[in-house]
């Protein structure tokens, strides 16, 4: 099953990339993202899980989430910051449609650990 969910998004990732490309310079940033989407305890991506966010809140994710794949990554594979970043543009879209399966597939494509491993630089010490 997860690697058939990772082939899908990979697929995904190929299909978009013309598009992103494309599309040009994205409108928010990956700290903007994160930012709106997942900072704090009550967030929108945790509200997503459960089931408790609001029409605005999945409009506003899905707004976001589409800047991602349009973003250099900070470090790492291309393909895989694009197969990541795809599959978080589907997954919300997916809960903005209210597809029966949406959040779970959210929960598989919000990956916090995954995406940080491949993507996220070193933080420097103060």
């Amino acid at each position: 099953m997860q690697t058939k969910l990772i082939a899908t998004a990979v697929l995904s990732a190929m299909a978009f990339a013309p598009l992103a490309l494309a599309a040009g310079k994205p409108k928010y940033t990956i700290k903007e993202v994160m930012k709106e989407i997942h900072k704090g305890d009550d967030n929108i991506g945790k509200r997503a899980v459960k089931g408790q966010a609001s029409k605005e809140d999945i409009n506003k994710m899905v707004e976001y989430y589409a800047s991602l794949p349009l973003n250099e990554p900070p470090r790492g594979e291309k393909e895989s910051w694009l197969a990541k970043t795809t599959a978080l543009v589907k997954a919300s879209q997916e809960l903005k449609a209210g597809s029966p399966s949406a959040v779970e597939h959210y929960k598989q494509a919000a990956n916090c650990k995954g995406c940080h491993e491949a993507h996220k630089p070193p933080q420097e010490k103060k």
